[in-house]
């Protein structure tokens, strides 16, 4: 796969300063490997912010970009339901004020259920894939299944239906249930990436991934890169 797309692996070196892959890069990485991303653009000015939000239509999403922050929202970093100009302006301005700013992801704001895919490159067993209920209560929930890599459509649906929650996936209380086929299908292109990036990465973070009737999407992610000798980190 990352053969086909030399842009991945560029995308991977010119982050290595950092020790790992900031957002816009990363869903540029899963746009890439052909998994479903939000329409979103990195504005380094309100008026870019502004014109993009213009072109994809109220409301948005807006995150801010910084080498420093490994956790958006444990600093106020991610904004919501972002109704109009000036409320954004408003957010841009605050995020300018936080470390090692860069700049503003603005992205289209979508709904679905939220689930946390990750992977972590063990020394011992290599790469373990993670799928639980995500957002920002997943260190709450603790409601996770785990696999070695790579999976099989038979390891992706028993990981599906380990969750405890996984009612909430089959339509609970007349809600539509969720694409399973495309679950389980993004479960699987997940395994396969990773393993392909094994050599170059510590692990994976997709949290949330949103999925709904109609399919899954990235809606956030972050990719902590391998430490290789004599490359420090800044």
């Amino acid at each position: 796969m990352i053969e086909s797309h030399p842009d991945i692996l560029r995308i991977i070196e010119e982050a290595r300063g950092d020790g790992w892959v900031l957002e816009a890069a990363a869903k540029q990485i899963f746009s890439l490997a052909g998994f479903a991303v939000p329409r979103f653009a990195l504005a380094q000015t309100a008026e870019e912010a502004r014109r993009f939000a213009g072109e994809i239509g109220y409301p948005v999403v807006a995150k801010i970009v910084s080498p420093r922050i490994l956790h958006k929202s444990d600093v106020g970093g991610v904004a919501v339901g972002i109704g109009n100009d000036g409320r954004l302006a408003e957010v841009f301005e605050r995020f300018r004020g936080l470390d090692g700013f860069q700049g503003v992801l603005v992205e289209e704001m979508l709904s679905g259920i939220e689930l946390i895919l990750g992977a972590k490159i063990d020394l011992q067993f290599g790469p373990m894939i993670l799928l639980g209920m995500g957002g920002t209560g997943v260190e709450i929930y603790q409601d996770v299944a785990l696999r070695m890599a790579p999976l099989t459509e038979k390891d992706a649906l028993a990981m599906i239906e380990g969750l405890k929650a996984h009612r909430l996936l089959e339509g609970y209380r007349g809600a539509a249930p969720v694409d399973r086929g495309k679950l389980t299908e993004t479960l699987r292109a997940f395994s396969a990436l990773v393993m392909e990036l094994e050599d170059r990465i510590e692990s994976i973070d997709i949290n949330p991934l949103l999925c709904s009737a109609g399919r899954c999407v990235v809606a956030d992610a972050r990719i902590i890169l391998k430490r290789i000798s004599g490359t420090v980190s800044r």
